[in-house]
């Protein structure tokens, strides 16, 4: 199939401009709300998925799966091994349906247009007593310029052998994809009736529909539509009820046909027992000719390779029973293979509204304005749908939660940064180039409709006064810190390379060694280039963070060094500051008065990011200023937050008389100074904090530190989100910190640090492994009395951190 000329033209020039990303990043399972669904990163391309159904009954097809649902209630759905560069192998477990689906995926490269992949389905009985019979759809829409033509003969009754489709698109060129069956394959030939559908059982059924412009995110329902039509067609024969029902195997399957300007084909297959069926996408620049030994030999090939990098990457600790290593090591190769696996790329419009804002947010909202109305643009007071925009990012619950979150991206890129550098800092990128003019970027990126399908309405709108916590700052610090690994690994001195951010000898750093995936590492020229490109607007975002989230000092007559550094959310409801990621945490009442001592420590974090990125890039000038602000902030920390009869830190409200006074609430946000390595290690506050930390009245539990302290009256209550459940995330900013700074670093409590360190990640690594075993997943969260998990899953977002926490990745 071949398109004009002016749009291959069109689609070398869209390439050409992409073409700084690695090749091998283009194609992938960008579809992480499937299943098993590929795309590439293109706005608007090909896009595949896989469904499948029971056949043992008539109400299975009513269950069919397609996007990972936790209503689908699977015994477990995860990679075991997945690099972004070359592919990987994805189990699922189905009881309901008595089938283990194997999935593969191999990348080949080759080529002009990102190369070729071949993709394998397999599957088998998970109790061989039981019959096991399954349908699957395997399907190929197409969104954009471009086509699909069916290239296999036609028959009414289905196809025997290889099902094979020709396409174009401009960015793509010229493709074949083809289907091609295992060798052992076996159909269901003795269900009732079964004479009467001889000429169909044991073939390929198929269908090639149009789909309007934006609408193959729906395919399931169109082809399910199509099949369920003919169903009720053949069963209009068999109305006799003690001749009895055709077997569903036989009912239940596509009509055979193809209508003109087809945008959408889906390839069905029924099988009785195991099976097996590959995938293959031929880029037309490509030479190479794919087959099933591509695949018997690249992925064993892969997995091998997989493991020793792993092992290397993700030592296993001496300090863990060796019996326990296979196990603990597949589980860890599991969690690190779903969240890189876990990442999409997402394309469409989103909801803002530029005007809305509660009410002690208003008269402080309108007298800053904001960029669009200082320069004069009409804004509207409404929600409106924004231009299309393309993300890539990784997703907290391929379930639950299969959209990008800011303040969960910087968790991510912490884990997927340490096993594959560059693959973390596409994501970084593309995250950045979100920030709009005036340095805001949305904390939910809910682009499209697709997305938008998985959000409660009343939670799609998004906000331009409203942050989340500048995550994606640690994704920052954790490139210049394996910067400063690969340099010292070298010879150099910090100084000559110019990597001493003031990190000092007693820095711990991991090793990083030349890798696919490090261009960016054994090049100092190409770090640096990369570090300027994103740090102007870095820097925009910082300065909107200081000025749309600043909080009130002077105008309470409070007393602190600084007489600007006080920071508060805005966007809080009475009972939620969604804003600050900790949803339902206990606050004081909505004022405008507020300081959050939570946003504060995120801003002395980000000032000292920006003060490390402006150094290594020469910036001078601005590194002193940041290095002014961070010590304003820090001292305001203290001045502002910190209750010398509580001995914790605290928010800061303001009472009907207009007098400041502290809000304290034993947890989480009490040891935010802590969390950032904020506090020196020779500060009495450290004491206090360690206390809090290890007080099994408070918030210590055989699983971890709680939320809330469980001395608390609304310690599990209401919805009790982070009001005693145990997160991942926080519990490893508590042990990098320990582990970098408080533990290894000379000071009053470095001894009490080094204990509640080892203590707490046995804890912390112990519980979350033990709940995998037992439900088959990672959880949102873990209760703060059982340890049981809780929420969504799998969520192999933040959680999966705890790979580096048994690694001592920090």
């Amino acid at each position: 199939m071949k398109l004009p000329s002016q749009l291959l033209l069109f689609g070398l020039v869209r390439f050409a401009f992409s073409a700084e990303s690695d090749e091998s990043l283009l194609w992938g399972p960008y579809r992480p709300n499937l299943y098993f669904g590929l795309r590439p990163r293109i706005p608007n391309s090909l896009m595949t998925g896989l469904m499948w159904f029971g056949t043992h009954d008539y109400q299975s097809i009513s269950r069919t799966r397609h996007t990972c649902e936790q209503g689908d209630k699977l015994d477990s759905y995860t990679w075991t091994e997945y690099d972004a560069h070359q592919g990987g192998v994805q189990v699922i477990q189905d009881s309901a349906n008595n089938v283990k689906i194997i999935t593969e995926f191999l990348k080949v490269p080759g080529g002009d247009h990102g190369g070729s992949w071949a993709a394998r389905v397999k599957g088998e009985p998970i109790k061989s007593d039981v019959p096991s019979r399954i349908s699957t759809i395997f399907y190929f829409g197409l969104e954009g310029l471009g086509g699909l033509e069916m290239e296999t003969d036609e028959d009414e009754n289905g196809v025997q052998g290889d099902f094979k489709l020709s396409g174009s698109t401009p960015e793509l060129d010229d493709f074949v994809v083809r289907v091609v069956d295992g060798p052992n394959n076996t159909a269901f030939k003795s269900g009732p009736h079964a004479n009467d559908f001889q000429e169909r059982i044991g073939k390929t059924h198929f269908i090639g529909q149009p789909i309007a412009p934006g609408g193959i995110w729906q395919a399931k329902d169109s082809i399910l539509n199509a099949l369920i039509i003919r169903a009720r067609e053949v069963l209009g024969s068999y109305q006799d009820p003690e001749a009895g029902l055709p077997d569903p195997s036989y009912v239940l399957q596509l009509p055979d046909e193809t209508y003109s300007g087809s945008n959408l084909f889906a390839v069905q297959k029924l099988f009785d027992g195991p099976f097996q069926f590959d995938v293959f996408f031929e880029s037309g620049s490509s030479k190479q000719k794919l087959s099933s030994i591509t695949l018997d030999q690249g992925v064993p090939a892969l997995v091998n390779t997989y493991g020793q990098r792993f092992r290397s990457v993700f030592p296993f600790p001496p300090d863990y029973d060796k019996e326990r290593e296979q196990s603990l090591e597949a589980f860890s190769k599991a969690i690190t293979s779903n969240l890189i696996a876990g990442v999409g790329y997402f394309y469409g419009t989103s909801i803002v509204n530029r005007k809305f804002s509660f009410e002690w947010d208003e008269e402080e909202d309108a007298a800053q304005g904001n960029a669009q109305e200082e320069e004069g643009d009409e804004v509207q007071p409404e929600a409106r749908l924004t231009d299309p925009k393309a993300l890539l990012t990784a997703t907290p619950s391929r379930s639950f939660f299969p959209r990008g979150f800011y303040w969960d991206e910087g968790f991510h890129l912490l884990h997927i940064g340490q096993w594959d550098n560059d693959f973390s800092l596409e994501i970084l990128k593309s995250w950045i180039d979100l920030i709009d003019e005036d340095g805001w970027v949305a904390r939910e990126q809910i682009l499209g409709e697709e997305a938008r399908s998985k959000v409660p309405q009343e939670f799609q709108t998004q906000v331009p006064n409203y942050a989340n916590p500048p995550t994606l700052t640690m994704a920052v610090t954790a490139f210049i810190t394996r910067l400063k690994a690969v340099a010292t690994s070298k010879g150099p001195s910090d100084q000559d390379l110019g990597l001493d951010f003031g990190l000092g000898s007693e820095a711990q750093v991991p090793l990083v060694t030349s890798a696919p995936g490090n261009k960016y590492l054994d090049s100092p020229e190409e770090a640096l280039s990369f570090l300027k490109s994103i740090y102007k607007p870095l820097k925009r975002h910082y300065d909107w963070f200081r000025r749309t989230q600043r909080g009130q000092i002077k105008q309470y007559a409070r007393k602190a060094r600084s007489r600007i550094e006080g920071y508060r959310w805005r966007g809080r409801s009475d009972l939620h500051v969604l804003t600050s990621g900790m949803d339902d945490y206990p606050r004081g009442p909505p004022h405008a008065g507020e300081l959050h001592i939570d946003l504060i420590s995120w801003m002395a974090f980000f000032t000292r990011t920006m003060k490390e990125i402006a150094g290594y890039i020469g910036e001078t000038d601005d590194e002193i200023t940041f290095a002014e602000i961070e010590t304003a902030i820090l001292g305001n920390i203290d001045d502002l937050h910190w209750n010398t009869e509580k001995n914790m830190y605290c928010d800061v409200n303001v009472d009907d008389e207009d007098e400041s006074y502290h809000v304290c609430h034993k947890g989480y946000l009490s040891l935010f100074p802590l969390f950032l390595s904020l506090l020196p290690p020779t500060a009495p506050q450290l004491g206090h904090i360690l206390d809090l930390l290890r007080d099994p009245e408070q918030l210590w539990s055989s699983y971890g530190i709680r939320s809330l302290s469980a001395a608390h009256p609304e310690f599990g209550q209401g919805e009790n989100y982070w009001k005693g459940p145990i997160w991942v995330q926080m519990n490893y900013l508590i042990l990098r910190a320990l582990h970098t700074t408080y533990a290894a670093q000379p000071g009053p409590y470095q001894a009490r640090a080094k204990a509640i360190y080892s203590e707490l990640r046995k804890n912390i690594v112990d519980n979350i492994f033990k709940e995998y075993e037992r439900t088959g997943y990672v959880w949102e969260q873990y209760d703060a009395i059982t340890g049981q998990g809780k929420r969504s899953h799998p969520f192999t977002g933040w959680t999966s951190l705890t790979t580096l926490i048994l690694s001592e990745q920090y």
